[in-house]
């Protein structure tokens, strides 16, 4: 049971096609260091304390490697489901969702569910610590960071509109952590309304109820692989992570 008392579950998504990464496998299934990406990031959620339960999001065709290649091999006890992915990843987001409602516990129901990027592999302890507490606090947060470099605004024609002061700029990152009954009522009212432009879990948040969700500071190696740059930077930071380990 997580902090607190309440029912921490992690949807992790990994139904993506992973196209700007090029070749036939999915970005999630790479290898890195000798594992699929997919590994480590469950692997996190697995040794964390505060994860009571595993809800893995992939593609159909992917399912029964799942359950054999990751969950058994690697002795994932907490993945506890494994369902199929849609389109889009709101999508996934949804069916992952409607497990946690349809199948699961009123106490998993009434807790708290993290929603997390499948190839984002260098999600820690601290992260999961410091988003836990603000969902717990707030009902919505993101991990998020400040960005390094000046973000400016376009129009229509790729001429600079505003520069929005760096200070108030973050890039967004998962785990994005809410009240499992306020996503789950969020995503029930995206779903519904038909809109399509829904890039992640705070905008929907943001978009159907009127809690504001609360940025908590992630980490500049929680990036997100999709490219081959990615993968190269990833396993630079794999190295460094395993040298911190034995030392």
């Amino acid at each position: 049971m997580g902090k607190r008392g309440k029912h921490c579950t992690a949807i992790v998504l990994a139904a993506g096609q992973g196209r700007r990464m090029g070749g036939n496998v999915s970005k999630q299934y790479l290898e890195l260091a000798g594992k699929p990406i997919i590994y480590y990031t469950l692997e996190a959620f697995q040794n964390s304390p505060l994860i009571d339960s595993i809800v893995l999001v992939t593609g159909p065709e992917q399912m029964a490697w799942c359950k054999e290649e990751l969950v058994h091999k690697y002795n994932l006890t907490k993945v506890d489901t494994i369902t199929t992915g849609g389109s889009e990843r709101y999508i996934s987001v949804w069916n992952g969702l409607q497990v946690i409602e349809d199948d699961m516990t009123q106490a998993e129901r009434e807790g708290i569910v993290f929603i997390h990027d499948g190839v984002r592999p260098f999600i820690d302890e601290g992260i999961l610590s410091r988003t836990m507490e603000a969902a717990y606090l707030y009902g919505a947060c993101a991990a998020a960071m400040p960005v390094k470099e000046t973000i400016k605004i376009a129009d229509e024609n790729g001429f600079v509109e505003s520069t929005p002061a760096r200070n108030r700029v973050w890039g967004i990152q998962t785990p994005q952590v809410f009240d499992f009954r306020l996503a789950y009522g969020a995503y029930e009212a995206a779903m519904e309304s038909g809109r399509t432009d829904m890039t992640d879990d705070a905008m929907i948040v943001e978009s159907f109820t009127d809690v504001k969700v609360k940025l908590v500071e992630g980490s500049y190696e929680n990036i997100k692989i999709t490219t081959p740059e990615d993968l190269e930077i990833a396993e630079v930071f794999l190295r460094k992570r395993k040298k911190l380990k034995k030392a």
